[in-house]
């Protein structure tokens, strides 16, 4: 939801980056890709002696993606196991080179890849305790993989992983106010479910010339909106109707804790949360607590919207108005990914969100009458 949209309005900057790897001649050419406001721009360079350069127009540092295409198949021919090289294109001139490939090369002359070279060597260990868990969870028999036990379990893992790498973020953020890296760096603090308050704080600690950047201007509007279903707010109403096509009224639940509950049949990790959502839902369903799920189906997909139900054994409300992203309902609460769910407390506030695993029943143990 936090990504700057850029016009074309902006003052542009010219970018020289120049390149040497090893030797390399045609056929091997050279592609790179970033973007220049909401266009994505591709450009292409021979290889002569292991040379090529790229120049250009930027609005802002850009994020992009350098690939050598070293038996010259083209680049609509390139896959997932081609020498890539993820980097940021920024004003001036600066170089990278190595000896053999793009994706070993050393950047020199850009404060905002020196900036990532420093923030990815203080994440990796967190990276590679990730993938440690990834590789145990294939040792483990898909009967056990399936059971909530196991998946309450690696989440609060993931849950600590992710706990762990926004105290490196946050720190980095802090220690580097001057560095456009670090405004970046904001939409990773919290995932897909920032804390609009926590974020606009570490944004109030950033350098004046980079909290005057347009981006910088768009992410703080971008806050002040995402405020509006931050925990303490009022619940947003709407309406949508149910399987039977009945509408169904948000308020009409007043006087309940109702779990908002967006997910989709189409969606993986929204089926793996269900057995969780359905044993909390079993659990308190006689304690004033209620569930309405938000389907981000699309309308060809009602069919397979309706057996996700039952499959699942999702026994509480289930509406949809069918229109897979624009979901009048997700855009209210600003949803950007799913699962994402609000708990609304009985006089409409929104009292938490995006609660996962044992998270919401502990949050449902602490709030419904004992």
């Amino acid at each position: 939801m936090l990504l700057p949209f850029i016009t074309m309005a902006q003052t542009q900057e010219t970018f020289l980056l120049r390149s040497k790897i090893g030797n390399l001649n045609a056929p091997a050419r050279a592609y790179l890709i970033y973007k220049l406001g909401a266009n994505q721009v591709i450009d292409s360079a021979i290889i002569a002696d292991g040379k090529f350069d790229f120049s250009g127009q930027l609005l802002n540092p850009s994020a992009a993606v350098l690939v050598v295409d070293h038996k010259g198949v083209g680049f609509e021919k390139l896959d997932s196991t081609a020498d890539i090289l993820n980097l940021y294109l920024d004003k001036g001139e600066f170089a990278l080179s190595s000896a053999d490939s793009v994706s070993k090369a050393q950047i020199t002359g850009s404060k905002i890849n020196e900036d990532d070279k420093r923030l990815k060597a203080l994440l990796d260990p967190i990276k590679v305790k990730a993938q440690k868990l990834a590789a145990e969870k294939k040792t483990v028999a898909a009967p056990q993989q399936n059971s909530p036990e196991f998946r309450s379990a690696l989440q609060a893992k993931y849950k600590a992983l992710q706990a762990e790498q926004k105290v490196v973020i946050k720190k980095f953020i802090q220690g580097n106010p001057d560095s456009y890296l670090s405004l970046l760096a904001l939409y990773s603090v919290d995932g897909p479910s920032p804390d609009p308050f926590e974020l606009d704080t570490l944004f109030n600690s950033l350098a004046d010339n980079i909290k005057n950047t347009e981006a910088a201007k768009i992410f703080k509007t971008s806050l002040e909106t995402l405020k509006h279903t931050a925990p303490g707010t009022m619940a947003p109403d709407f309406t949508q109707n149910d399987v039977n096509g009945v509408p169904v009224k948000l308020s009409s639940f007043r006087g309940k804790y109702v779990l908002i509950d967006f997910w989709a049949s189409w969606c993986g990790p929204c089926r793996e949360e269900n057995p969780n959502v359905v044993r909390v839902y079993n659990k308190y369903k006689e304690k004033n607590f209620t569930i309405i799920g938000v389907s981000l189906d699309k309308q060809s997909g009602r069919a397979d919207w309706l057996s996700a139900i039952k499959s699942d054994g999702l026994n509480w409300t289930q509406v949809s108005d069918l229109k897979f992203w624009n979901n009048q309902a997700a855009a209210l609460y600003y949803v950007s990914s799913i699962p994402a769910n609000f708990l609304i407390d009985p006089n409409g506030k929104i009292i938490a969100k995006d609660l996962r695993g044992d998270d919401l029943d502990n949050k449902l143990k602490e709030v419904l009458p004992k």
